[in-house]
């Protein structure tokens, strides 16, 4: 496939920067709350939601442990309520959706009408998601949905009754959309084997998503459980993070539901969201390269300084995983997942990784908190930990980002519903003009 050659653009960059910068201290002149927070990392109040809650002070103010809720409940609870059920991310996509938890025979009707239309158009395959094959799964994906639109009569209707219909059935295909992608990717640009499996009815969201992935559609349990988790735990993270802000911006505008979602997806693809466990797991294949005992404490940690000085990975300054932009002592989500990928790890003859992981968690905060000014507590976050168990489950990285958009586009649904039954107005924040006249 010919790829096309970028235009040079480089005698543009220094009328760019001497034309949009914009310098630190006017920001503090003006007030100005950048990324729609204050140093405390707490977000700028744009809405209100019955959604989800995220706890990270108590009240008094102080950090405390995290706390994440759907729809009233604990996320722990949640997880512990569903530990032996097949279909924990459904059940938990039906609280989302319509704000309780299912009856045995609600959650059976949910699940068979998501079975229903778990299918693509005829040939969507072939036509539209083998046509321009990327490594960019979330690419492929974006384009699958819009493309979606061509085959909805009432794709521009934005009633509740037929953005609920949308939206499960987007819950629905997701799965398909990700892992065809890949496959296509993986055919013709890895030149590998081409196998599409169909999704089978008796199997949950997570079950079939190791049914497409696998050339033999094996899987264990303890495989399924843990990817239900985290799809439970990914599913959801209120309504001003990045992807689900975006969701209320555009359903504001009066957007059809496949628009909604697409925008949403391009949000979630950046490295700073949905995409940071992919960043954890090339930073500990660095560290594995450049430290040479993995139990030495010492010499893990003047090599986690030196990353965080920019002088090794990836230059960036950031040790990946470490921290959130709300979260303060801990992220409750990581903590519960930890469990599932020590059973992972011992399924898989991984626990020397997860030992050096473990160290890379308790010793990473002490250098940040050494090294940076820190207005709130440092704590490994889910994408920690997350990245590490897909691999476990030789889940390609190229699927890393879409399984979390698998997750969350739950959650993007529930946004987009409530939006819709709340709002009354398009969001239009303002933006103060520094502009030099002429």
């Amino acid at each position: 496939m010919k790829k096309r050659d970028s235009i040079d653009t480089s005698g543009y960059y220094s009328l760019i920067m001497e034309n949009d910068g914009i310098p630190s201290e006017y920001y503090e002149k003006y007030d100005v709350k950048r990324g729609l927070r204050d140093l405390n990392g707490k977000g700028v109040l744009a809405g209100l939601t019955n959604v989800s809650n995220i706890i990270a002070r108590d009240p008094d103010g102080n950090p405390c442990d995290g706390q994440l809720w759907y729809r009233g409940y604990r996320i722990e609870e949640l997880i512990d309520r569903y530990r032996k059920n097949d279909y924990g991310y459904e059940n938990l996509a039906y609280l989302l959706l319509f704000g309780d938890l299912p009856s045995d025979k609600e959650s059976k009707e949910f699940i068979d009408k998501l079975e229903d239309v778990r299918e693509l158009p005829t040939n969507f395959t072939r036509d539209v998601i083998m046509k321009a094959p990327t490594k960019d799964v979330m690419n492929s994906m974006t384009r699958s949905i819009l493309t979606l639109a061509s085959y909805d009569r009432n794709a521009s209707e934005i009633s509740i009754e037929n953005v609920v219909s949308q939206c499960m059935q987007l819950i629905a295909v997701f799965p398909m959309l990700a892992v065809y992608s890949y496959h296509a990717y993986n055919h013709y640009e890895n030149l590998e084997s081409m196998y599409i499996h169909r999704p089978l009815p008796e199997m949950s969201t997570s079950e079939n998503i190791l049914n497409l992935l696998r050339p033999d559609s094996k899987f264990t349990k303890i495989e399924a459980k843990a990817l239900d988790v985290a799809l439970m735990l990914h599913m959801e993270h209120g309504g001003g993070n990045n992807s689900s802000f975006t969701t209320r911006v555009v359903t504001s505008s009066g957007a059809d539901t496949y628009a909604t979602i697409a925008a949403a997806m391009c949000s979630l693809k950046g490295p700073r969201h949905g995409g940071a466990n992919i960043k954890v797991m090339e930073m500990m294949d660095d560290i594995r390269e450049h430290v040479k005992d993995h139990n030495d404490d010492e010499e893990i940690q003047d090599y986690l300084t030196k990353i965080l000085a920019g002088e090794a990975f990836d230059g960036s300054g950031l040790i990946y995983g470490m921290g959130h932009a709300v979260y303060s002592k801990s992220d409750p989500r990581e903590v519960i997942f930890r469990k599932y990928v020590e059973q992972l790890s011992e399924e898989k003859g991984r626990t020397d990784d997860l030992a050096l992981y473990r160290k890379v968690e308790s010793i990473a905060p002490i250098v940040i908190a050494h090294k940076r000014k820190i207005y709130k507590g440092v704590s490994p976050n889910v994408d920690f930990y997350s990245g590490f168990a897909y691999d476990m489950m030789d889940i390609p990285r190229e699927m890393f980002t879409p399984i979390f958009a698998i997750a969350r586009v739950a959650g993007w649904s529930a946004h987009r519903i409530e939006e819709l039954v709340t709002g009354s107005k398009i969001v239009r924040p303002a933006y103060k003009s520094i502009m030099k006249k002429h």
